[in-house]
């Protein structure tokens, strides 16, 4: 039964304040997205109003139609934006970010599924910010190995792509084009050829997934040696969309929290309005990659701060 109130815990600000009003200014002259708006983010307000934004590269309309989320979903009818890439870059230069995520739209409709126009957002922003963290996350490409590829070699700080919910819901959920399998081996394909690379990945709570089940697909991606893990309550955009099937509590993210920890994630966000992309450039995870090659983080070291969660 769907629920329609939601509990106290789950609050939400309406965006404003100079930061806010700076950014969507500065997006608005580079006709850029950004998937805070397109998927109507509830941490939108305290991202932007901190000096943070993740940018949606390739439009606002996505070939795929999955039932939970906000974006637009259709058949493009823009050509991408050559100048895009060097938009963002300049963007984010003026926005002086230490950490920026970039992320898309799914198209299906385009021979590489945009990866080479990611991967040139990427060296784009690396030529003129050459300091600044780059985290993409990513479509799945259909599996296409060329692509995944053309990102690996852009050398992104992150790579992530979301898994979303479980895997016995993942066929109500995602668009058929998507598979939990699938999902694993494109997470799986960047450890492979680059055992270093950091990847991350993201579960939205509150679909009738049970404990086993998202136990399960902790083991899944601890397989396929997922470092980052955020774990969210799933939000219904519009009456369109799924509807929530529960408000889990915020003790019960704390104790999955512990437990996804204990499977060895390098890094676990879990909390109600925790996104994929929630401050991305938290500390912990801005340190962790800020200070690879002084220490070994596979061999059984355990950084400070790693079980603070955001």
């Amino acid at each position: 039964m769907a629920l329609t109130s939601k509990p106290e815990w789950i609050r939400m600000k309406l965006p404003s304040g100079p930061s806010y009003l700076k950014i969507s200014s500065l997006l608005r002259e580079r006709s850029l997205n950004t998937v805070c708006e397109e998927a109507k983010c509830p941490n939108l307000a305290e991202c932007w109003g901190s000096g943070t934004a993740t940018i949606m590269l390739m439009g606002d309309m996505c070939t795929r139609g999955c039932r939970f989320c906000a974006v637009k979903s259709g058949i493009p009818s823009k050509a991408l934006d050559p100048l895009e890439p060097q938009k963002t870059a300049e963007t984010v230069a003026l926005m002086n970010l230490k950490y920026v995520v970039l992320t898309s739209v799914n198209r299906d409709d385009l021979m590489d599924g945009g990866a080479s126009h990611i991967a040139e957002t990427i060296g784009a922003i690396r030529e003129r910010t050459p300091n600044v963290l780059i985290e993409v996350l990513i479509p799945d490409f259909q599996g296409n190995e060329n692509a995944l590829k053309m990102i690996l070699e852009a050398s992104p700080d992150v790579i992530a792509h979301n898994i979303e919910t479980t895997r016995r819901l993942t066929p109500a959920v995602r668009d058929g084009r998507a598979s939990y399998d699938q999902s694993l081996q494109v997470l799986e394909y960047f450890k492979r050829y680059s055992p270093t690379q950091y990847t991350k990945t993201s579960i939205m709570l509150g679909l009738s997934e049970t404990r086993d089940e998202i136990v399960e697909s902790f083991r899944d991606l601890r397989t396929a040696q997922v470092d980052f893990l955020t774990l969210g309550q799933y939000l219904q955009p519009t009456k369109k969309h799924l509807s929530v099937v529960s408000f889990v509590h915020p003790d019960e993210f704390k104790h999955l929290e512990q437990e996804a920890l204990s499977h060895g994630f390098l890094y676990v966000a879990s909390g109600p309005l925790v996104r994929s992309s929630y401050k991305a450039g938290e500390y912990f995870i801005s340190s962790l990659i800020r200070s690879r090659g002084k220490t070994d983080l596979f061999n059984g070291v355990q950084l400070k701060g790693v079980q603070n969660g955001i």
